[in-house]
C-alpha cells in the first residue's frame, strides 16, 4: 500500500460515524479475525458501518483514494483474499420487519439466521435457515443458500424480492425485478462481488408445524444406518430433508447419525422415517416437534468462532461404491463428514447463477487444523475421498473453500454475465467478495 493510502487511512475516522479500528489500534486484531481462525485476513483498516450511509460515504472515499471494501457481515466465508482491503463490517444495520399477511421479511444485512427465524416462528412463518443460526440471511443469500427447506422451498437466493444496495460509484439503489433485473439475478447466488447488500427484502414461507432432530449410532452399525438412509431419500417427499453426518470426534468412538427436518407434523415425519425403527436402538433420538428458531441445535454447530478446513462437492449418486468409500475405513483426521439429500425444489429450473441443481447429493469434508501436519492429513483425507466419490465437478458457492473460485460452483454461462457486470459496474474494482468475479 502506498504512503498515500496510509495517509488517507487516518482520516477514515472522520468519513464514517461508526467504529473505525487501524493497524496497531486497540482491538483492531478481533476487529478483522474472521469466523474461521485458520484463515489470516491482512486488512488495512476494519470499519463497522453505522448504517448505510456510513456504507456509501465508506465506498466513495475507497474510490476516490484507490482502496478496496471487502465486506463480510459475520467473518464467515473468509478466504483470505480481502488483503489490502477495508473490511466491513454491517451488524449494526439490524432492521427487521415481518408482514405475515404478504409472507415477507425486511431484514438489514447484519441480521442472523437464528433472529429472523425468532420473529418469524410466532406468525408459523419460515425462511430458508441453513444449519447454523448465526450465519448472517444476506452472507448466505449471495452464496444461493441451502437450507434444510430448499428441497420445499429452493435456493435462500430465490426468496430474495428486492435489495437495498451501494454500488462502486457509492450510490444507494433499490435492486428490484422492474429497476435492475440483471443485478438482481447477480445478487441471488453470484456473491458479493458487484454491490454492497444493506438490506433484503424476503419471501417467506408457511411452517405451522415443524419436525426435526437427529438420530445417532455408533458408527459400528454404519452400513445398516447408511442403506436406510439411502432408501429413504430416494422416496422422500420435498417437505422431508435427511442429512447423514459420519462423526469422528477426539476421544470419542465414532458414531453416525440421521439428522431430519419435516415440514407436517410429529406422527406423518415418523410415519416417513419407520425404517430407522427396524435399526438397531440408537444411542440418542432427539426428533420432536421444533419451533422454527431451534432449527440451529439438531446438528450443534458451534456458535463461536474457530479454526476449520473444509471441502464440499457434490454427487451424482450414492451408490455402493461411493458407500463403501465413506465407510470402509474412519475419516479420520477429518470430525465430520455431511451428506445433504437435495433434489425436490433444488432440481427445478431457476433463474439465478447456480441454476437447477440435478445432482441429488451434496459433501462436506470438515476437520480442525490443530497443527500443520494434521492440516496436511485432512487435506490428504479429502483429496482422497473426492477422488473415489461420484463427484460432479460443481460445487455450491457456501461449500468452496479459500483456495477455490467461483468457477468451481457456477456455470461458464453465468460466470461469462458476471464477468460483464463487473466490467461494467465495478470497473476499479472497489469492492471485493469472498470470492472475486474475474478469478
Amino acid at each position: 500500500m502506498s504512503i498515500l493510502s496510509h495517509t488517507a487511512l487516518a482520516s477514515l475516522p472522520h468519513v464514517v460515524r461508526g467504529p473505525v479500528w487501524l493497524p496497531g489500534d486497540p482491538g483492531f486484531e478481533q476487529a478483522r479475525r474472521p469466523w474461521n481462525l485458520a484463515i489470516a485476513q491482512d486488512v488495512s483498516a476494519v470499519v463497522e458501518a453505522a448504517d448505510a450511509v456510513d456504507v456509501a460515504e465508506l465506498v466513495r472515499f475507497a474510490s476516490a483514494h484507490s482502496l478496496s471494501v471487502a465486506t463480510q457481515p459475520s467473518g464467515h466465508g473468509a478466504t483470505g483474499r480481502a488483503d489490502g482491503s477495508i473490511l466491513l463490517r454491517t451488524s449494526r444495520l439490524d432492521t427487521l420487519e415481518v408482514d405475515p399477511g404478504t409472507r415477507t421479511a425486511r431484514i438489514g444485512a447484519g441480521v442472523r439466521s437464528g433472529e429472523l427465524q425468532r420473529v418469524l416462528a410466532p406468525h408459523g412463518l419460515t425462511a430458508l435457515p441453513g444449519s447454523s443460526p448465526v450465519v448472517t440471511v444476506t452472507g448466505a443469500a449471495l452464496g444461493g443458500g441451502l437450507s434444510w427447506f430448499g428441497r420445499a422451498f429452493g435456493w435462500m437466493a430465490d426468496s430474495i424480492l428486492s435489495a437495498e444496495v451501494i454500488t462502486a460509484d457509492g450510490a444507494a439503489h433499490t435492486v428490484a425485478p422492474q429497476s435492475d433485473p440483471e443485478l438482481l439475478w447477480a445478487l441471488g447466488g453470484g456473491g458479493g462481488d458487484l454491490a454492497i447488500v444493506t438490506s433484503l427484502e424476503l419471501r417467506v414461507h408457511p411452517a405451522p408445524s415443524v419436525v426435526g432432530g437427529r438420530q445417532l449410532w455408533s458408527a459400528v452399525h454404519a452400513l445398516e444406518v447408511a442403506l436406510t438412509y439411502r432408501a429413504l431419500t430416494e422416496v422422500a417427499p420435498p417437505e422431508l430433508t435427511l442429512w447423514l453426518e459420519l462423526l469422528s470426534f477426539p476421544g470419542a468412538e465414532p458414531m453416525i447419525a440421521i439428522d431430519s427436518t419435516f415440514l407436517g407434523e410429529e406422527d406423518q415425519a415418523r410415519w416417513l422415517l419407520q425404517a430407522t425403527e427396524l435399526l438397531p436402538a440408537p444411542l440418542a433420538d432427539t426428533r420432536t416437534t421444533l419451533d422454527v428458531a431451534e432449527l440451529g441445535r439438531i446438528t450443534g454447530e458451534p456458535t463461536d468462532p474457530g479454526p476449520g478446513q473444509s471441502r464440499g462437492e457434490l454427487l451424482t449418486g450414492l451408490d455402493d461404491g461411493a458407500l463403501s468409500t465413506l465407510l470402509d475405513r474412519p475419516i479420520a483426521p477429518l470430525m465430520t463428514v455431511q451428506l445433504r439429500h437435495l433434489g425436490g425444489a433444488f432440481a427445478q429450473n431457476t433463474d439465478n447463477p447456480h441454476g437447477a441443481l440435478e445432482e441429488p447429493y451434496a459433501a462436506y469434508l470438515f476437520g480442525v487444523p490443530s497443527s500443520p501436519e494434521v492440516a496436511a492429513g485432512i487435506r490428504d483425507r479429502q483429496a482422497e475421498l473426492a477422488a473415489s466419490l461420484p463427484v460432479s465437478g460443481r460445487k455450491p458457492i457456501s461449500f468452496l473453500s479459500p483456495t477455490e473460485t467461483l468457477a468451481a460452483a457456477l456455470p461458464d454461462t453465468s460466470m461469462q454475465r458476471l464477468r460483464r457486470l463487473k466490467e461494467e459496474r465495478d470497473p476499479q474494482q472497489t469492492l471485493r467478495g469472498n470470492f472475486s468475479i474475474l478469478g
